[in-house]
Formats: C-alpha cells, sequence, structure tokens
C-alpha cells in the first residue's frame, strides 16, 4: 500500500477517484506544525532559530499519518506545489520522525487529473528546501514585524492594533489616496462641440473643438463660461466643411490568461467578489479537479491546454475566430513564483462543474478567458474626421468615428474596465472629402478635474502588484486584514480609511519609514524570490532587516509618548456626572467620550455621529424607540443599577454600571421604520454579525425568522457575504438568528 498526503479532505477525495486501490490518501488539514502564537517563537540570537510546535488541532490527525506511513510502502507527499505547499511536506516529514526516511516523496501536479496524478507518481523527487526557506523566510520576518511592532501600537495608540510589512504598506496606499482626495482642488474647464449631421440624414453625432486659426487647442485654453460664449460666438452660421478623412483598421488583442492577481480584479469587477471569496471559491474548483492551481503568477499554457483550446475554438465558433498563431503571453514578474501554468479549465468540454451558483460564475469567468486567450484579434474599422468651420476665425472640428469589423475574441470575453466605462460604437455617417454638413446645435460643456478615485478592492490589488509588493498567495489575506483590524472599511466598493488606519499610518511613516516604505517591501519580496532560487542565505535576509529596525524600535519606545499621537478632544458639553468638560478620546472600538475628571469620575458613551446627534435615538432590543438619555435612565432588571451606553465590536448596547458584578446587557440596534415583509407585524431593525458586517432582521425574531443582507431602506446597495461570513456565525451572534437571505 502506497500513502498520500494532501491538505485538504475534499483535493484527497477527488485524488481517491483517480488512484487505484494501491493508494491510500489522506489530509493533513493544511499546516501541522508552525511558530506558538502566544510567544515569538524566533530565537533572534541564534540566528533567527524559529521554533515550531505541532499545531493543537493536528496532533490527531498527525497520529493517523504516522501509523499508516510506517506500514506504507512510499508515501508520497502531495502538498500544493507552490512554497507554502513545499513548507507543509517539509513540516510533515519533520513531525512524522519516520523510521525510514527514504521512502517518503515529494510529488507535485499542477491539475488534479487523472494523466497529471499518474505523472506526477512516476516523477518524485526530494522536497526543495530553497522553497522551504522562502516560505520560513516570510514567516520568520512577519512574525518579528507584528509581534515586536504590534506591542508598541498598544502602548502608544491603542489596545488591539497590529502591523504587517504588506498589510500596513496597503494600509498606507488607501490612506494616502484618502488625502490625495482632500487635498484636491478641481479645476474648471470647457469642452466645445458642434452637433452635425448629413444633409437631411437622422443620424447626428458630435464633432469637437480642436483648433483655432492653426493653433492646437489646449485643455484649460477655454476655462471660463465667458470664453467658452466668447469662442462659439458666430458658429451656429458657419459653414461645416469636412477638410480631413483617416480611415484605419485598428486591431484588439484579447487579455492574457488569468494569474490570481488578475482573476481577483476580474472577479470583484465583473462579479463582485472579494478576493477572499474568489480564492475560497477557487479552491474548491481546484480541489474538485475542474481547473489548475489557482496560486501563480504564470500567463502560459501547456502544449496539452493549447491544442484543447484551438478545438473548442474551432468547433464552436469557427475556423475564423481561430489565432493563426499560437499566443504567447509573457509574465510580468520578476520570477513568476514556482512558474506552472495559468489559471485554466482542466477539461475545456466541460461547461457546467458545479451546482454552486457563485462556483460555476467563477468557473464561466476562468473558461471565456481562457479560450478567448487563443482567438483572433477583434478588428475595427477607425475613422477620424476634421470638420472646418469659417467665421471671422477659422475652427477646426474632429470627430472619431469606431465600427466593429470583426468581433474575433469578443465573441467569448472582454476584460472589463477598472473604471467602469463601457466602450460603445460612435457612429459616424459615410462622409467625403468638401462635403458640406448640416449644423444642429453647439455643445457647450462645463468640466472640471476630478480628483484619484479611490481603490476598489481589484485596484487595490492591481496596485501592489505593480509595486512587486506581496504575492499570489497575500492578496487576499491582506485585504481582508485591514478591514478585520478596523484600519480601512469597504464602503461602497470603495476603499476609505478608518481613523485609527491614518493614526497607525502616520506613526508608521514617521518613525518606522522601512516597514511602509514601497521600494523596501519590494525589495523583500525580490529577496524571497531569490532565496526560493537558491540565491540568497535566507537568515542573511532577516537579519539585513531585523538589526536596524530593532535598534529603531527600541529608540522609539523612548521616544513617542502617546500624548503626542492621539490628543484628546476637548467637546463643548460637561459631564452630567460631575459637571467637568467631557473629551473624545480613542478607544479599541473607535472614538467615545468621557469625562476629563477620569478616574476619579468614570461617566463615558459611545462617541455619536452627526446623524445620531441629529435624531437623538438608539432603539432597544424590545423595539422601543428611547433617546440616548432615556436609555441611560433605565434600571437594571437584575440589580436595579443604572444602564449605561457603551460600544463594542457589534455596536452599541446598554450595560450594568455595576459591572463585573452585574454583567446584564441589553442590545442596541437601529430602527428603520420599515414594516417587516415576511409577517408584516414587526420592524427591520439592523444587527451585526460576529465578523462586524451589517444585516437586518425582524424586531419580533424568534417568532419571525426575516434576515437580508440588503439595506432595506436603500435596495440598491446590497452586499454579497463575505466567504467567511456564514449563516451559522449570525446565529451565534444574535442568540440563534435567523437564515440570511441574499
Amino acid at each position: 500500500m502506497n500513502l498520500l498526503i494532501v491538505e485538504s479532505p475534499a483535493k484527497a477525495k477527488t485524488i481517491e477517484k483517480y488512484l487505484g486501490s494501491d493508494y491510500k490518501v489522506l489530509a493533513s488539514f493544511g499546516h501541522v506544525r508552525d511558530l506558538p502564537k502566544d510567544e515569538l517563537g524566533v530565537e533572534v540570537k541564534e540566528n533567527y532559530k524559529p521554533t515550531y510546535i505541532i499545531v493543537p488541532k493536528a496532533k490527531k490527525i498527525l497520529a493517523e499519518i504516522k501509523s499508516q506511513a510506517e506500514k506504507a510502502k512510499i508515501l508520497y507527499l502531495a502538498t500544493d506545489l507552490d512554497r507554502e505547499g513545499e513548507a507543509i511536506s517539509w513540516h510533515l516529514l519533520e513531525a512524522l520522525k519516520l523510521k525510514n526516511k527514504d521512502k517518503a516523496k515529494r510529488i507535485v501536479f499542477n491539475e488534479i487529473t487523472k494523466s497529471a496524478l499518474e505523472k506526477a507518481v512516476k516523477n518524485p523527487r526530494e522536497i526543495d528546501l530553497n522553497l522551504v526557506n522562502a516560505q520560513q523566510a516570510r514567516r520568520v520576518l512577519d512574525r518579528l514585524v507584528g509581534y515586536k511592532l504590534s506591542p508598541f501600537l498598544w502602548k502608544k495608540v491603542k489596545a488591539g492594533l497590529s502591523a504587517g510589512r504588506v498589510q500596513s504598506v496597503a494600509v498606507r496606499l488607501v490612506v494616502e489616496r484618502e488625502k490625495e482626495i482632500k487635498g484636491f482642488k478641481p479645476e474648471e474647464f470647457w469642452v466645445l462641440g458642434a452637433k452635425l449631421s448629413k444633409k437631411d440624414d437622422e443620424l447626428k453625432f458630435i464633432a469637437y473643438l480642436v483648433e483655432k486659426n492653426g493653433k492646437a487647442l489646449a485643455k484649460f485654453d477655454i476655462n471660463k463660461k465667458s470664453e467658452a460664449d466668447n469662442f462659439v460666438a458666430g458658429l451656429e452660421k458657419a459653414t461645416y466643411t469636412v477638410i480631413n478623412i483617416e480611415q484605419n483598421e485598428s486591431p484588439r488583442k484579447p487579455s492574457a490568461p488569468f494569474t490570481t492577481s488578475t482573476l481577483q480584479m476580474e472577479a470583484s469587477r465583473k462579479l463582485g467578489f472579494s478576493p477572499k471569496q474568489t480564492m475560497m471559491l477557487a479552491q474548491q474548483l481546484y480541489e474538485s479537479g475542474h481547473i489548475t492551481y489557482m496560486r501563480t503568477d504564470s500567463t502560459t499554457f501547456s502544449t496539452e491546454a493549447i491544442s484543447s483550446i484551438k478545438k473548442i475554438i474551432t468547433s464552436q465558433y469557427g475556423e475564423k475566430y481561430l489565432n493563426a498563431d499560437t499566443r504567447v503571453y509573457q509574465t510580468k514578474t520578476r520570477n513568476a513564483q514556482e512558474a506552472h501554468e495559468a489559471i485554466r479549465p482542466t477539461h475545456f468540454d466541460k461547461t457546467e462543474v458545479t451546482d454552486d451558483a457563485r462556483g460555476q460564475r467563477l468557473y464561466d469567468l476562468i473558461w471565456k478567458r481562457s479560450v478567448a486567450s487563443q482567438m483572433a484579434d477583434a478588428i475595427f474599422t477607425v475613422q477620424k474626421v476634421k470638420i472646418e468651420a469659417k467665421t471671422k476665425d477659422t475652427f477646426i472640428f474632429q470627430v472619431i468615428g469606431e465600427i466593429m469589423k470583426f468581433d474575433g475574441f469578443i465573441k467569448a470575453y472582454v476584460e472589463s474596465s477598472d473604471d467602469e466605462v463601457t466602450v460603445e460604437e460612435n457612429k459616424i455617417p459615410k462622409l467625403t472629402l468638401k462635403e458640406i454638413l448640416q449644423f444642429h446645435e453647439l455643445i457647450k460643456d462645463q468640466k472640471f478635474t476630478e480628483p484619484p478615485k479611490r481603490y476598489s478592492e481589484a485596484t487595490l490589488v492591481k496596485k501592489l502588484e505593480s509595486l512587486g509588493i506581496g504575492r499570489p498567495s497575500t492578496y487576499a489575506p491582506t485585504l481582508d486584514t485591514i478591514q478585520e483590524r478596523g484600519y480601512v472599511e469597504l464602503i461602497e466598493k470603495k476603499f476609505q480609511p478608518q481613523e485609527i488606519g491614518t493614526i497607525v499610518t502616520d506613526l508608521l511613516v514617521e518613525h518606522f519609514p522601512k516597514v511602509v516604505d514601497y521600494q523596501f517591501t519590494a525589495k523583500m519580496e525580490d529577496e524571497f524570490d531569490e532565496i526560493a532560487e537558491g540565491k540568497l542565505e535566507w537568515t542573511k535576509a532577516i537579519d539585513e532587516f531585523y538589526q536596524p529596525f530593532s535598534k529603531n524600535l527600541t529608540e522609539k519606545n523612548k521616544e513617542v509618548k502617546k500624548d503626542d499621537i492621539i490628543k484628546p478632544e476637548e467637546l463643548k458639553e460637561k459631564c452630567p456626572e460631575c459637571g467637568k468638560i467631557l473629551l473624545a478620546r480613542l478607544g479599541r472600538f473607535g472614538k467615545f467620550i468621557a469625562c476629563s475628571g477620569y478616574p476619579d469620575c468614570k461617566y463615558s458613551r459611545p462617541f455619536e455621529t452627526k446623524a445620531e446627534q441629529k435624531s437623538g435615538k438608539v432603539v432597544g432590543d424590545d423595539g422601543k424607540m428611547e433617546t440616548v438619555k432615556q436609555a441611560e435612565e433605565q434600571k437594571c432588571e437584575k440589580c436595579g443599577g443604572k444602564m449605561v451606553l457603551k460600544e463594542g465590536r457589534f455596536g452599541k448596547f446598554l450595560a450594568c454600571e455595576n459591572y463585573p458584578k452585574c454583567k446584564n446587557t441589553k442590545t442596541v440596534v437601529e430602527k428603520t421604520g420599515i414594516k417587516c415583509p415576511d409577517c408584516e407585524k414587526g420592524d427591520v431593525i439592523s444587527r451585526r454579525t460576529k465578523k462586524g458586517r451589517t444585516f437586518w432582521g425582524c424586531s419580533r425574531y424568534p417568532e419571525c425568522k426575516y434576515a437580508t443582507w440588503q439595506d432595506p431602506a436603500d435596495p440598491k446597495k446590497e452586499a454579497e457575504p463575505k466567504a467567511d461570513d456564514s449563516v451559522s456565525e449570525k446565529a451565534k451572534d444574535q442568540a440563534e438568528s435567523p437564515e440570511i437571505k441574499n
């Protein structure tokens, strides 16, 4: 009997279908060893020696694997084919402590198919320690930064914060973009055009003014209404004559096959999936044997895959849609991490592969992109026409028309735009030189320059990739982490920094510039690549970063004062209990209001937004409308103490003033003023999940189990649940809450 080890039971189940009775397949359920959670786990003075422990949840499965491994003829370590997978295999071998290590063989495969598995088993190799060390270097460096810098943030800012090489850079990008937006000063300019047509033709088109008296007009040459009026004076009576026609064919090429980052970007733009959601669904598709490995920087396909794609193009679209030559795409990264294939279907003849609607939509996206990558160019006919209008001055107008001559790859797939602008055909009639056109009206459009756009999930991933920061496996968890930490918030699909994110970023930029430096962070990624190639000793790379970082951290612990970073803001309001001035402070869950007489006076309450101040209302979980003052005048049902308004990670709540002796609490939720659509008796109220996301449900729960992700006050703001925001977690949050409807 041969034993084969993979990470997940789903992957094991798929592989078992292809291997015969001579093989037993077990799952390790991810890493079996890691650095300890409650201590640094790195011996800095012993050349950064990591101290690995058996992950508690892995002890039982590790014992089973060891038992089966000792009896097996050959032990195949078949974890994923990237650095993380290589490290898992190495940790497995170290933890198993086999009597005969020679029977352990490392195998890799890019897809879970019968042919790929048979080929892998016939071509085993040793564990690649260079790949292991590259993963180990990243893990140790991230542990050193996180465990050393996070306590500094706890002391100088507030408890519960964290810092990290990639996450802190990602937050910095969002914070700096917001500063650009706030500091942006719009500039006015005017665009002038003439609506024209052939004589007595219904097809009208707009030609724009580009030249006056032989001088080309720049963007800001017309920046006032008065100037625009002067420019167009007399043009209503001018004669519009075609003076030049240029016509060219413009080919448009298909996009490269999906890498991890481009799949995350496109799934965000086309399907509205978060990077984490995309990776979860892609993992399921891979483990079910439907797509190739989903963590890759490569844009290449195997010869067999290209052959299959060409057959599909010919059979489904026709010979003319097949590109004459095999398209080869260049990988953008310096070292395509363990460069294998791009993400593609394993069998192109399969179109319906899963009952999960979201998984099927992602598969369709991968299938179409893969096929389109080998299709013929789309051909457009581009016509550029110049039109002269004469008054006392000579004006030149220009119109550019684009008409699709051959759809080519567009028949299968078109990549989305980050700016969400759809390119439409600008149809203009067939014009001839010296033709006199019919004038209809002048167009005067006032425009303003626009600030840079906030990052979406897609554009933030794109920016990180363009800077060389992070790798395929890091983008999704990075974006998830910066939201969970409360540094940024995704509002209407755009990232906005929270106050704490701005404070931490400014602190790191001033005192720990290397940690959040774009070029330095990218350089570290390159060094990880060099370690993977065997060109750099991993401990040397760590030492060059850590020594100056550690010295600087020691100095900053002494130098930086908390009050210099966060100065309490005095409010024009006195404490209702002692009469002293109230202050706005920053706490673990954001801003709160507290008495300046603390610790003698312990009065505090959540910071109220302008909207809350205006309404002055909150809602108790009994459905009654209460002002903040009325809420705090309530008595505790258990001990008779005063109920005090507090705010935690799940929002506002009332708590007994005698805490911790009395732990009575009462949920505070927002009432929407909308009746429940299911029972028509209760009110729709907002609640929060364990992950802090808002959903809406009936105030009569558990009698009525209505719940939805969609804001009833704004149906357009429907938020698709995150991959880890399961219904069961909401149930724990809201006392066995009802099922969430999508």
